[in-house]
């Protein structure tokens, strides 16, 4: 993606984020060949599946961790891990009364003397007509919250991970098959048109809703993908029919610094450790 930021002398921070499947079966898999080639500063980690100790001895001691485990155990699970430690770090989102432990974690980064603030995430699937549906609109409302909040605590913001939903056309493939399947209703999908703005609003993805950008689609611009979820059966990964479900969700200052984006799609269905593919961005700040 051609960059418009000013060159500078320092390396871009490397952030992706990655859905595991269960962080030690993707260990078992090749995540860790994959991480020892990439050069990642921070990684933000979903569907972790695992205890904290886990997470410590697969990275090893390199890496700080930040670790919400879900209330239910063997379920969802959020990580942050990084180079460096966070100044910070805030879990829990929405009204007390509602369990979103293992689903959404925040970080603050000093970079270059500036805070940067990371969101690992990892939204609900959903059922529809089911209480799983009932949950993911809670999660989705108390995201809808936290946005505004997270923008005026910091102008460099990015909300990573696993959204579960498919905001447009592009990011399905067989998208006029699955209208009515959660992760592409239009009721979940008119949450990511206040975040970004409606794809018929002149400023969508620049202004538009909450201002947020969409990064993946800002550099990808106006096609299919790039899928970042194939299913594990029949033939979906080898005739490329994904979802772009895993989502860098930055602030304008923060989308403004990106000089690349990429999703590490696998070369081959056996060469896979995740059903997801890591997205990773790098942000000159």
């Amino acid at each position: 993606m051609p960059s418009s930021a000013p060159e500078s002398t320092t390396q871009p921070l490397r952030i992706a984020s990655i859905n595991t499947n269960g962080i030690r079966a993707a260990f078992r898999k090749g995540m860790g060949d994959w991480l020892a080639t990439r050069d990642v500063d921070i990684l933000a980690i979903q569907e972790v599946r695992a205890a904290t100790e886990d997470i410590e001895g697969l990275l090893g001691p390199d890496w700080n961790i930040l670790h919400d485990p879900a209330t239910a155990k063997g379920r969802a699970g959020v990580a942050i891990a990084s180079r460096k430690s966070a100044s910070i770090h805030r879990v829990e989102l929405g009204h007390p009364d509602f369990d979103s432990a293992g689903r959404w974690l925040e970080a603050d980064f000093e970079v270059n003397s500036k805070v940067v603030t990371v969101v690992s995430t990892y939204v609900h699937s959903g059922e529809v007509d089911t209480p799983k549906q009932v949950e993911k609109f809670t999660f989705l409302d108390s995201m809808l919250t936290r946005l505004p909040e997270l923008a005026a605590h910091s102008e460099r913001v990015v909300v990573l991970g696993d959204l579960n939903v498919g905001h447009r056309k592009f990011d399905i493939k067989n998208w006029k098959g699955n209208v009515k399947r959660a992760g592409f209703l239009p009721e979940e999908r008119v949450y990511f048109d206040r975040i970004l703005g409606a794809e018929d609003e002149a400023d969508y993805n620049n202004g538009a809703g909450l201002g947020w950008v969409d990064v993946g689609r800002k550099a990808a611009g106006e096609v299919d993908g790039p899928f970042t979820w194939w299913s594990w059966r029949g033939q979906a990964f080898d005739n490329d029919t994904g979802w772009r479900i895993d989502y860098q969700l930055a602030t304008p200052t923060l989308a403004a610094s990106v000089v690349n984006y990429t999703v590490d799609r696998a070369d081959a269905y056996d060469q896979r450790w995740s059903d997801h593919a890591p997205v990773v961005v790098d942000y000159d700040i």
